[in-house]
């Protein structure tokens, strides 16, 4: 593949979304001279890093190809194959609301200035927000079933009652929004901010929150089912009288996290690579005054360490 060509192509789907080259590099975990040399077509990413430039600028790896046609220029070449040719094909696409304009136009805010935009009450499935500014808008009640959240600010935003089913939020700031009553199954939350999010109300689902800060988040009245923290900071949060069946804390920070008078059904703790002394230490932080636990979660904790005095056996 042409460097330059690579190069041309990165830079013109980080323009799209609305970030920099140093916001790039910083999810990236790299210079941003890096990126700069990519742009410019005098290096090249390897293969790990292209797969993990797709996800960030929300694309297809095949992007990446010289020969990749994206969907607009496709969309464009056959129009104007149609009209050099068979009219009536023409008519027939354009009627097809699966591929008007209009229906890309409806779903698709990529790279969009939405600030405190309202969203009350509409359904949008399958919608894109990529790179937006989404600071304080208002989604109450609103269904976004299958829609992707990607490298936006959505802080402050009101999520209450809305329908988040089959979602992804990646690289999401989505600290104080809140998420009352909202639907939450199968949504993924990934390397995002959630500080000082409110939950209410909620029966989380298969959700999966991994590299995510949950610090000062509040829960109150939920549910976690099948629920996976994975390399999440949890430090200091209060997840008291909530209620916890076939969850994984796998490789996330618990320091000085409550579960007083939580319920833990096959929950289980994972360190974040072995049982160090720091893991022990960590442990022992956690306060479970007053939970109600099943024996095999109970005899887990018991072997890691933790005060489990006060705990109940059910």
């Amino acid at each position: 593949m042409e460097t330059k060509v690579i190069g041309s192509k990165i830079a013109k789907a980080r323009k799209k979304i609305n970030i920099s080259q140093a916001q790039l590099a910083k999810q990236l975990f790299i210079s941003p001279q890096a990126v700069g040399k990519w742009e410019r077509g005098e290096s090249i990413p390897d293969i790990i890093t292209l797969n993990r430039l797709a996800e960030i600028l929300g694309v297809d790896l095949n992007y990446f190809s010289e020969n990749f046609q994206s969907a607009d220029e496709e969309t464009v070449s056959k129009r104007i194959s149609n009209i050099n040719g068979d009219n009536k094909q023409t008519v027939q696409e354009d009627t097809n609301p699966s591929h008007s304009i209009e229906r890309q136009v409806l779903t698709n805010f990529s790279a969009s200035n939405l600030n405190k935009s309202d969203f009350a009450g509409v359904t949008a499935h399958k919608s894109k927000f990529e790179g937006s500014i989404l600071h304080g808008s208002d989604f109450t009640d609103a269904d976004f079933t299958g829609s992707l959240f990607m490298s936006s600010d959505v802080g402050d935003a009101n999520f209450d009652g809305t329908n988040l089913t089959d979602c992804t939020l990646s690289v999401v700031d989505l600290a104080g929004a809140n998420f009352n009553k909202a639907i939450l199954v199968r949504t993924e939350f990934s390397k995002s901010m959630l500080t000082h999010a409110k939950f209410t109300d909620v029966n989380l689902i298969d959700v999966k929150l991994t590299m995510t800060d949950l610090r000062e988040a509040n829960f109150k009245n939920c549910v976690f089912n099948g629920v996976d923290f994975k390399y999440s900071d949890l430090r200091g949060l209060c997840l008291d009288n909530q209620n916890f069946n076939g969850v994984r804390f796998d490789k996330s920070a618990l320091n000085e996290v409550t579960f007083k008078g939580a319920i833990l059904r096959n929950v289980s703790f994972r360190p974040t690579h072995v049982l160090t002394n720091k893991y022990y230490r960590a442990i022992k932080t956690i306060c479970f005054d007053d939970a109600m636990m099943d024996k095999l979660t109970y005899a887990a904790l018991k072997g890691m360490g933790a005060e489990l005095t006060k705990v109940t056996v059910i």
